[in-house]
């Protein structure tokens, strides 16, 4: 990819995250398909854990598709509980409480 295209990618990431709304979640592939990238949630996440370089975006609500959280962020837990999500016992996000549904993908 040429690097016109990744900064649009990059952009495009990150504006969806954004547009999370607190309380609620997104999992990799839920962005990757907004984008319309589905095969690249992965790309999702790499581009999510170098956010911080971009600005402050609310990352923290991005799951994977069980619900589980950044193995290595333990921060994640806490800023999710914060804003009302709710664990199953094993530990992952209540996905049918808790994933964000947008209405107008339009919008994102």
């Amino acid at each position: 990819m040429n690097k016109v295209l990744n900064e649009k990618l990059i952009n495009q990431i990150l504006s969806v995250a954004a547009c999370i709304p607190v309380g609620k979640v997104a999992t990799y592939g839920q962005i990757a398909h907004l984008i319309g990238r589905e095969r690249n949630a992965r790309l999702v996440g790499r581009v999510l854990s170098q956010a911080g370089l971009y600005g402050k975006y609310p990352c923290h609500r991005v799951v994977n598709s069980a619900g589980r959280l950044a193995p290595a962020w333990e921060e994640q837990r806490h800023l999710l509980w914060a804003e009302g999500v709710t664990f199953k016992t094993n530990g992952c996000v209540d996905l049918k409480k808790h994933q964000w549904k947008p209405t107008d993908i339009s919008k994102v």
